[in-house]
């Protein structure tokens, strides 16, 4: 049976589920130090799509180029479903790095990571690919300012 196993990413490491992915995890690991030394912005390891949501959502994140994000509204409305879905959905990749869940964002901030090193990761990676969002750094809250959301007065 195939043994999840880590791969060194721009941040930290990523660990992946070897039975997503059609390579070794020597493999794998290789792409991924080409992919950190900027020698290679995609992955050519075949990846076995689960057949659900999740696998639909999959193929959408594969399909966001290097260098560009889309927000989980994008996704959404690709897909014929809700925001909050395709979140859950990326939060189920078994395979991050390979299956880039990292280029897609909130539309306020990064939002979320299930990866290892949670969005401080995230924000790492985006960051190697040129591909942060302007709000990140405050969107999310993680650089320590607070915003206040005023609602219109309901009569």
């Amino acid at each position: 049976m195939d043994e999840p196993f880590t791969v060194p990413t721009p941040g930290g490491t990523l660990t992946l589920d070897a039975t997503w992915v059609a390579a070794t995890p020597g493999e794998v690991r290789e792409q991924a130090a080409e992919y950190d030394s900027g020698e290679r912005t995609t992955f050519d390891v075949g990846v076995r799509y689960p057949d659900s949501f999740t696998g639909e959502v999959m193929r959408a994140m594969a399909a966001i180029p290097y260098g560009e994000t889309r927000t989980y509204g994008d996704l959404a409305d690709r897909l014929g479903t809700s925001p909050v879905a395709v979140g859950g959905a990326c939060g189920r990749n078994p395979v991050p790095l390979v299956v880039p869940c990292h280029r897609v964002v909130g539309a306020d901030g990064l939002r979320g990571f299930s990866g290892d090193g949670g969005v401080d990761q995230k924000r790492a990676l985006l960051a190697h690919e040129g591909a942060l969002p302007d709000a990140a750094e405050s969107a999310d809250g993680r650089d320590g300012t607070t915003r206040q959301l005023t609602l219109p007065d309901v009569e």
